[in-house]
């Protein structure tokens, strides 16, 4: 455990019983969309929290990361809250923060306490004979790309970085953000134990991992450096549930007559025929600082976008002419001073952008629309030969990325397989709610097993889109997989748990379009 992280946790609890609270707040349940994410934002003294478990609160409030949570009752990875609430423009986040703490202890009776763990991570460590010089202090401190070097380069090209006047911590926190490091260290941290003081000047270059790799990040730290990476464990300060209630209080009186309406339309847009010779190709919505929307879609994609990037074939009623009319929308949104973690781009709330544009719709193409239960293709979830592991009960229900209990990662010696995903203490039918958020866009799926019990579930699978095979499967049996380690979420499914994906008409939730122009009213 820190002493620093544990100070400032047990002072954060303590303050917040005393210290500032919210103006008003108004606190309640929403029901799950099609985006899993919180969306956060402070914006002209109302601080907003939407679409939002309580271990999203938690995180926030205790600013920790969600894997950083631990006990607590299953429904806080699940239920959904909003949280609208007052503070003084200005208010800096540390104390927002403390105000969060303050709500949740007072509408939730949140108590909790500080505590460790182990994490795998990559160690930094040093050679006999590191390759670095001690900084001068005469150039800017940090890491940069190499002159001539490529941002986005492509698999098997060459990537190169020159840092300066750096410490071995501030180095080791920096690789995963450098590019193509990720291809190699995924999601894992990078620790220093080097044990160099100081600060240092290097410089270093390795393959952007794929087909044709050359110099690996392993090989070009160890060649060229003289250090090394290599996986370990880490002790990480967590925050642990000790109490919560899943209804928080009620309101005060009048409470959300006295919150301000959230802005729901562009201050201004601007739609138009995108030209033929358009050099944004495909789906594109691109948000800059200060509020500007810059979006290039189909009709069709415009209307999807809305929704919440709703899965296109959970769209019908759409005439011909939305999937071929392509537009320009070009809008001015008021930006939030707050951003966080979830949904949130350049200040912008992803949620409230997109109520924007549907507000922009039915306004220029008097687009009408509904939604409702309807049979569409999708998948029944079979079992063949299981292979599950019995679910310890006292784990939290949920998923996330990484290794199971047994700590190995395929994802080291096949990188093509670069999703690993366990799920702790759930029923296959749970499982099987989860996969619309592994896989983009991934057909409705019901669990015809018959497979009771709960259980933790680990599987290893190829990042796929709509436009390939878990679409349109290659095969007979729809799993076979490349020869250059690609494994489909089918052939995952088969021959690591033992279940397999049959199609079927699955009944599930559809937009129905039920009026929409061709062409948009005049800005």
């Amino acid at each position: 455990m820190r002493p620093v992280f544990l100070a400032a946790l047990l002072a954060g609890s303590a303050f917040a019983q005393s210290g500032p609270k919210f103006g008003i707040a108004d606190v309640h349940a929403r029901e799950p969309e099609s985006i899993p994410s919180m969306r956060s934002g402070f914006a002209h003294g109302i601080y907003e929290l939407r679409n939002a478990t309580m271990v999203d609160l938690i995180r926030t409030a205790w600013n920790v990361d969600a894997d950083k949570v631990f006990g607590g009752p299953a429904w806080i990875d699940q239920d959904r809250f909003d949280v609208v609430a007052t503070a003084p423009l200005g208010t800096a986040p540390e104390t927002l923060r403390t105000m969060l703490r303050n709500l949740l202890e007072e509408r939730f009776g949140v108590a909790v306490h500080a505590d460790s763990r182990d994490f795998p991570v990559y160690a930094l460590t040093a050679g006999k004979k590191p390759q670095i010089k001690e900084g001068d202090g005469s150039d800017e401190t940090g890491c940069k790309l190499q002159p001539g070097m490529k941002l986005y380069s492509k698999p098997g090209e060459t990537v190169g970085f020159v840092c300066s006047n750096i410490t071995m911590a501030a180095f080791a926190d920096a690789i995963p953000r450098m590019r193509g490091a990720s291809g190699y260290l995924f999601n894992y941290q990078v620790v220093d134990r080097t044990g160099l003081t100081g600060k240092w000047s290097l410089s270093v270059k390795w393959s952007v991992r794929g087909p044709g790799e050359l110099i690996t990040i392993f090989d070009a730290f160890d060649k060229q450096l003289g250090l090394k990476l290599e996986m370990s464990n880490a002790s990480k300060p967590v925050v642990v549930v000790d109490k919560v209630t899943q209804k928080p209080t009620a309101n005060l009186p009048g409470v959300t007559e006295k919150l301000p309406v959230p802005q729901r339309e562009f201050e201004v847009a601007e739609i138009k025929p995108a030209p033929p010779n358009d050099p944004v190709h495909g789906a594109s919505v691109r948000i800059d600082r200060g509020g500007l929307v810059n979006i290039h879609m189909t009709l069709k994609e415009l209307i999807q976008e809305t929704w919440g990037d709703w899965n296109g074939g959970l769209v019908v009623g759409m005439p011909k002419f939305a999937e071929s009319n392509r537009f320009v929308v070009v809008a001015k949104a008021p930006p939030t001073d707050l951003t966080s973690d979830g949904a949130v781009f350049n200040g912008i709330d992803i949620d409230a952008m997109r109520a924007m544009l549907r507000a922009l719709l039915i306004d220029r193409f008097r687009l009408a629309s509904h939604i409702e239960d309807r049979p569409v293709p999708g998948y029944a979830l079979t079992g063949t030969k299981p292979k599950l592991r019995v679910a310890d009960s006292s784990d939290r229900p949920g998923c996330k990325e990484g290794p199971g209990p047994d700590g190995k990662d395929p994802r080291l010696t096949n990188p093509m397989a670069s999703r690993l995903v366990t799920c702790r203490n759930m029923t296959i039918t749970e499982f099987v709610a989860q996969l619309g958020n592994l896989v983009y866009r991934f057909p409705p799926v019901v669990d015809e097993t018959g497979i009771d019990g709960r259980y933790d579930i680990t599987i290893n699978f190829t990042p796929l889109s709509a436009q390939n095979a878990v679409m349109q499967p290659k095969g007979a049996d729809g799993v076979a997989s490349e020869p250059d380690g690609t494994i489909t979420i089918l052939e995952a499914l088969e021959k690591q748990l033992g279940l397999k994906l049959e199609s079927r008409k699955v009944t599930t939730k559809v937009l129905v379009v039920d009026h929409v122009d061709e062409a948009p009213a005049e800005n």
